[in-house]
């Protein structure tokens, strides 16, 4: 796995367990989300031009699915405040006591532990959503960008409270096309560049130099550049998002059914959309048809959600 995206040791259950407590229950009052009606019917996913064969991008294949709503953009950290206010729920990195963060956004003050081999993610203590970058971090001037260093469970459980669900792979993927049959990306087939940039990547050297030419070092707010033909904000870079799925490569090969079996075990589940720290020359992974699968607990400076709810 290409680590810009993930640090190769995530997994916090080897040295804490996994925290449990209360399941959250659907909030009494109608919580409003802003979503736009994805259509149903027979869909293509997957490609048959994987740029990284060994994440499980292709085959094509279709599936039917219902039509379902989705909401337009990546929970903020405004509707996570509401939630937890109204829950009193405590995050799994609040929990563990610890987060990773990119190396650039952390306080040179503050005492952080590497990752061998991704020396630019570091084990923060401290980190979590409301203190993003760590200790004395807040997210007062980021109330409109996505919540990050959410765990799979955390994101379930707020989706529950507002009477919804995370989408399924499919659905996320589906969705992400707005209607353009087998686009690479949202917006249609034109890489970004310097000269375009219709989503939040990084620009420049990975991971000394970010020139920000999008406008952005780090997170852009949940509702940013350009919607795809859906209305949707933000289905490429800017943060990964949880999906429903257990993350399964479709392939009889040997590496990638022991790599099944791992994520069984683990119960990895399927993030896509890819985020601020992707770039071409690296892992490309903000195409629709890019994936990545990761422990439930993980938690991260780049991992969000966005909830779906049933028609």
């Amino acid at each position: 796995m290409k680590s810009c995206c993930l640090p190769t040791e995530i997994s916090k259950r080897s040295d804490a367990g996994s925290p449990t407590q209360a399941p959250v229950h659907r909030a009494l009052s109608p919580v409003s989300v802003d979503t736009a009606q994805i259509p149903g019917g027979l869909v293509l996913v997957g490609t048959d031009r994987p740029y990284l064969p060994a994440d499980g991008e292709g085959p094509v294949r279709k599936l039917r699915l219902k039509p379902f709503l989705l909401a337009k953009a990546a929970v903020s950290n405004s509707q996570f405040a509401d939630f937890i206010a109204a829950t009193g729920y405590i995050t799994e990195a609040e929990q563990l006591g610890w987060s990773y963060v990119f190396y650039q956004h952390v306080d040179p003050k503050v005492a952080t532990s590497g990752v061998v081999g991704a020396e630019w993610w570091r084990r923060v203590e401290g980190a979590c959503w409301h203190a993003p970058f760590g200790p004395g971090s807040d997210v007062e001037a980021f109330k409109d960008h996505p919540v990050v260093h959410i765990s799979w469970q955390d994101a379930v459980q707020f989706a529950t409270w507002v009477g919804g669900r995370l989408p399924s792979e499919a659905e996320w993927e589906h969705a992400a096309k707005g209607g353009l049959s087998g686009a690479i990306y949202p917006w249609g087939d034109r890489h970004p560049d310097d000269g375009f940039t219709p989503c939040n990547i990084w620009q420049g050297r990975f991971p000394e130099f970010d020139s920000g030419v999008d406008g952005y070092k780090g997170l852009a707010p949940s509702v940013s550049f350009e919607p795809n033909g859906f209305g949707l904000y933000n289905m490429a870079g800017n943060c990964w998002e949880w999906t429903a799925d257990v993350f399964r490569v479709r392939s009889l090969r040997k590496t990638s059914q022991s790599l099944n079996a791992m994520a069984r075990q683990e119960s990895r589940r399927a993030l896509k959309g890819g985020s601020y720290l992707c770039h071409a020359s690296y892992c490309h992974r903000y195409r629709i048809a890019a994936r990545m699968g990761s422990t439930g607990d993980s938690t991260t400076g780049h991992i969000g959600f966005r909830v779906a709810f049933d028609i």
